[in-house]
């Protein structure tokens, strides 16, 4: 995998990353949140309508343990496993419970030792396509249809302090918030709308939640393919 060119969405120029730091109820829980695609750090540089700066770094991947979600050996109930065992979800019904307690004990990959975890970026409406899945309002092929709306692509999180050893600053570039503020507010609405669309086609063939734990479905079940 050798050395990748990574980019990062701040308020503000960040040489040097610290091991340790960054909120625990990200995504993929603590850790300094990546991207590969510039243009995409440039909107998460002006999350908060307020100029910003893409920061460039360069990351020796070389023997690092690396989980990535994209790989075949995983599904898009890994992903969700992740989301549900670190992002703060209100359970607001009893299948919720049980599809979030079920998701984690059966999907959650092995975290232990892993150095980068690398996965799908998830906004607030992608979240909230997380949370119908595991109120049993969608599929498995709608969700997994609805991760791909936005084009938000995968995110690389550093995890490990090796890791932090290996990112070397490259540079910054000042983002303006009147160009890619609108450019986000845009690409949520649009990925919003299609999957309304969507939903107006009922999957009456499909897995859901429900049906999962009902016939305790494992990850190497074709239909999660």
């Amino acid at each position: 995998m050798q050395e990748r060119i990574l980019y990062h969405g701040s308020a503000e120029i960040v040489r040097r990353p610290l091991y340790g730091k960054g909120k625990v109820y990200n995504d993929y829980g603590q850790g300094f949140y990546c991207t590969e695609e510039i243009e995409l750090a440039k909107e998460w540089a002006c999350t908060e309508n307020e100029d910003g700066y893409v920061n460039e770094y360069k990351v020796d991947m070389n023997n690092l343990n690396i989980l990535d979600l994209s790989s075949e050996e995983y599904t898009i109930l890994h992903w969700l496993a992740m989301l549900m065992r670190y992002r703060v979800v209100r359970l607001s019904s009893p299948i919720m419970k049980r599809g979030h307690h079920w998701l984690i004990e059966h999907f959650l990959p092995e975290l232990a030792g892993k150095d980068i975890i690398i996965g799908y970026c998830a906004d607030d409406s992608h979240f909230s396509y997380a949370r119908a899945f595991v109120n049993n309002e969608i599929s498995v092929a709608q969700l997994s249809y609805a991760m791909k709306l936005g084009k938000l692509g995968e995110q690389v999180v550093i995890k490990s302090e090796e890791a932090f050893d290996r990112i070397r600053f490259h540079g910054s570039v000042y983002v303006d918030r009147m160009e890619y503020y609108p450019k986000r507010q845009a690409r949520d609405l649009q990925a919003r709308e299609l999957y309304i669309q969507e939903l107006e086609k009922e999957d009456v063939n499909g897995l859901y939640i429900r049906d999962l734990i009902r016939e305790e479905v494992r990850a190497d079940d074709p239909r999660l393919r």
